[in-house]
């Protein structure tokens, strides 16, 4: 995607071919700063403080943290130890799991000189092979935006709510619920987007908005509330959000708030989609509520907020009183039964079992 007219991804190699550059999300919407990932503690400072975050874009960091770590050591012992120091970083999300596993098994088999070039290689083949999944996801999001339009009565626009940021930021390049979106702008479709605030980070507020004033796609940055009522009053054509693991059966676990969202949507016969990229997926759980570990995150997320002043500055305020405890829960989990269907890289299915197997046969990718 572009900002200020040049093309960027969210990671790509340093000059030098061998660090890693990503683009500091903690910083954004105030300021576009790029980061300079240089060794295997820089990957896991870096996935576990949020300057990359997004399910795909954990993966494809942790696979270049590999390749930092096997730079001064490329033995067996040093691979465990990056993956170990790797998966520890956020639990939640498969993709971190699987972009690990792709470069273990990957790396294993050969001999210690010939694993740094292979890791490197690998792990570019899977910033590209997520780049080709998201562009997917939108080419196959695309005719169901289309035909929701075309049967609106007064077609001036279509609305579509969002949940945190599933755009190019969480990903490689493209995004994943913003993908079909983006596809849509570009055909001349008028969608409308409601942006969640999505607190406590506000990735809706501060990323999802940024990514859509950049595209000149038209939105509206509403309360987590909100969704709700507007749906009540028709003003929700449809919901499409993201996924950070899905269950074998169609459960959806993703950012807090999500099972609000399907639950007004169910109530309101609003269609609600999740664009579901195949490393997502946890083939090997049935049960999202009992079966997900749901990573609970620093209170500080929820006690303080970092905004602009009117003089211009980046301050950081707290909200709550002191000494009140706080629970910073940073997922929740959707019963399939709430999801119309999954948006994938390979089509559209039912949010089942069936629906899964009929695409993937029981494996990602």
């Amino acid at each position: 995607m572009n900002v200020d007219g040049k093309h960027y991804r969210t990671i790509w190699l340093a000059d030098d071919g061998r660090a890693v550059e990503i683009i500091d999300q903690t910083k954004l919407p105030h300021a576009f700063v790029t980061a300079r990932l240089a060794t295997l503690e820089d990957a896991a400072r870096a996935i576990t403080d949020m300057q990359v975050r997004g399910a795909p874009l954990i993966g494809a960091a942790a696979a270049y943290g590999i390749c930092l770590a096997l730079r001064d050591d490329p033995s067996d012992d040093r691979l465990a130890e990056a993956y170990d120091l790797l998966h520890a970083t956020r639990p939640t999300g498969i993709n971190l799991r699987w972009a690990l596993d792709e470069m273990r098994s990957t790396l294993t088999p050969l001999p210690p000189d010939q694993r740094l070039a292979a890791a490197y290689r690998r792990a570019a083949e899977i910033c590209d092979q997520d780049v080709a999944i998201n562009q997917a996801i939108g080419e196959h999001g695309l005719p169901l935006i289309r035909e929701l339009w075309q049967k609106k009565r007064r077609p001036d626009c279509l609305n579509i709510l969002t949940h945190c940021n599933a755009g190019w930021l969480a990903t490689v390049d493209w995004g994943t619920a913003l993908a079909p979106i983006y596809k849509a702008h570009d055909a001349g479709i008028p969608v409308h987007v409601w942006v969640d605030e999505t607190r406590p980070r506000s990735q809706g507020a501060r990323l999802t908005a940024w990514e859509l004033n950049h595209h000149g796609v038209p939105h509206t940055i509403i309360a987590d509330n909100v969704g709700g009522h507007l749906m009540q009053h028709r003003r929700v054509d449809l919901c499409l959000v993201g996924t950070d693991r899905t269950t074998a059966q169609g459960d959806v676990c993703n950012k807090i708030g999500t099972y609000l969202k399907a639950l007004a949507a169910h109530d309101n016969h609003v269609p609600f989609y999740v664009a579901l990229p195949s490393p997502s997926i946890d083939w090997t759980i049935e049960d999202g509520i009992a079966d997900i570990p749901i990573e609970q995150r620093d209170p500080a997320e929820m006690t303080d907020i970092t905004g602009r002043t009117a003089s211009g500055d980046v301050v950081t305020v707290t909200l709550t009183p002191p000494g009140s405890p706080v629970a910073n829960y940073a997922f929740d989990v959707t019963p399939a039964r709430y999801i119309t269907a999954f948006i994938t890289e390979k089509g559209v299915c039912p949010a089942s079992r069936e629906g899964l197997r009929g695409l993937f046969g029981g494996r990602s990718c």
